[in-house]
């Protein structure tokens, strides 16, 4: 992206085909709105955390995500994370996105649909924390809520990684009267971890 924070008018172009996908089925609703069906088309930014009392939880396999990954590396008593790249132009040299709690998301889509049953239009919003964090500033956060170590390692740059994704969510606090109150990455990390804690094999 040309500028930052991200807004709904920012051009879409995906460099991978689970973007392109998504952007295909955006298009898709936008012709069903040209034809009276309306809908809110969320765009979310990297989705964090857990349901706070542990009982729900973010569970892949295999584990992309890097919350769920340092946290884990943690708990298992690993000594090394490694981190694709740190010569990017930000502040540690390491990829810089905004994370947004999915409490903050699932609240945003009781919003949505409260909001298309009263009558809106329907449109495209951006669901982000409108801050950015490092990854590097990840593995410090976790770290803090786990008492644990690892050492980072620098490992190269992934093809197509952009140095900063930060969403603007003014559109949807606008609109929608939607604001994250979950912003701090420690707080995701927090409940992410309560969640790891009691669910040493996911939901197995």
């Amino acid at each position: 992206p040309e500028t930052m924070p991200i807004t709904e008018h920012a051009p879409c172009e995906p460099v991978n085909a689970y973007g392109a996908s998504k952007l295909a089925f955006e298009r898709s609703l936008e012709q069903y709105a040209e034809k009276g069906v309306r809908s809110v088309r969320f765009r979310y930014f990297n989705v964090a955390g857990a349901w706070p009392d542990g009982s729900l939880g973010e569970a892949h396999d295999p584990e992309t995500h890097i919350i769920p990954r340092v946290l884990t590396a943690m708990r298992d008593g690993r000594e090394r994370f490694e981190i694709y790249g740190d010569d990017y132009p930000t502040p540690d040299g390491a990829c810089v996105r905004d994370y947004i709690h999915v409490v903050d998301l699932a609240e945003a889509h009781r919003i949505g649909l409260e909001w298309l049953a009263g009558g809106g239009a329907g449109g495209v919003f951006n669901l982000g924390n409108g801050a950015g964090f490092s990854n590097r500033e990840v593995v410090k956060a976790c770290a803090a809520v786990t008492g644990s170590q690892v050492e980072v390692a620098v490992g190269e740059r992934r093809a197509g990684d952009p140095a900063i994704l930060v969403a603007s969510a003014q559109r949807a606090a606008e609109v929608l009267g939607w604001t994250p109150r979950r912003r701090e990455i420690t707080s995701m990390v927090q409940d992410a971890w309560r969640w790891h804690l009691a669910h040493p094999n996911g939901y197995r």
